[in-house]
C-alpha cells in the first residue's frame, strides 16, 4: 500500500501547522498503458486529520489531486508533545493510518 505518510506538526503563537505528505499513485483513470488499456482509477477519496482523537480536518479527494498529495494547514491550538493522526481511504478501499507528534 505504500510508504508511511510523513506528517510533520510545528505549535507556535497559539497555532498548529501540518504539513502532510500522502505516499500515493493517484492514478485518475484517464491515462492509457502501452497496449492502449485505459488505467483504473486508484485515488484518495476520503483524509481525516485528528488531534488529540479530535477531527480537525475533514477531506474528500478527486482525480484532479497529484500523485503523492501535500496538504498544508493551520489548526488553532496545540502544543508540543501532542498527537496529530491522519487517516485515509482510497476507491480500492485501502486504509492508511499514520500520526506524528507536535514539535
Amino acid at each position: 500500500m505504500g510508504e508511511a505518510t510523513r506528517i510533520r506538526a510545528t505549535a507556535k503563537d497559539g497555532q498548529t501547522e501540518v504539513k502532510m505528505l500522502m505516499q500515493h499513485e493517484m492514478e485518475t483513470g484517464q491515462r492509457k498503458d502501452a497496449a492502449g488499456n485505459k488505467i483504473p482509477a486508484w485515488i484518495i477519496t476520503d483524509v481525516k486529520v485528528l488531534h488529540e482523537g479530535r477531527t480537525v480536518l475533514e477531506a474528500q479527494f478527486g482525480t484532479a489531486v497529484s500523485k503523492n498529495p501535500y496538504l498544508v494547514f493551520r489548526l488553532m491550538g496545540g502544543v508540543k508533545g501532542e498527537k496529530i493522526s491522519v487517516l485515509w481511504t482510497d476507491n480500492r478501499d485501502d486504509k492508511r493510518m499514520d500520526e506524528t507528534v507536535i514539535d
